[in-house]
């Protein structure tokens, strides 16, 4: 390589290497300035929510919930898929054969 292709290099790398220092330095600011208006708010949070649930099987076509959950899902016997929610908290399967009808029950606390 050529004495003066090698000049031309180093300003080159020089300049690479400061830049690099640069956005490192900004990046720090940045940070610390997000740090502070952090620190500024307050923040109380609540204590998670808690999901208790319960499954309830019934002979027949419905299945009702306990007092104080709601239906999320449903499940008939016989291999029935059609089923509705009717008030919250009870299932109804809808095929016109269904031996047994589960209803998913749950709540928060």
């Amino acid at each position: 390589m050529k004495p003066t292709s090698c000049c031309l290099l180093v300003p080159i790398f020089l300049l690479q290497l400061s830049a690099g220092s640069t956005q490192c330095s900004l990046d720090s600011i940045v940070d610390t300035k997000i740090n502070e208006a952090l620190q500024g708010l307050e923040f109380n949070p609540s204590p998670p929510a808690k999901i208790f649930c319960t499954s309830i099987t019934s002979s027949g076509k419905l299945a009702s919930c306990p007092a104080g959950t709601t239906v999320t899902s449903c499940a008939c016997g016989y291999a029935c898929g059609s089923w509705d929610i009717r008030g919250e908290t009870m299932c109804h399967c809808q095929c016109s054969k269904v031996d047994w009808t589960t209803a998913h029950c749950c709540h928060l606390t």
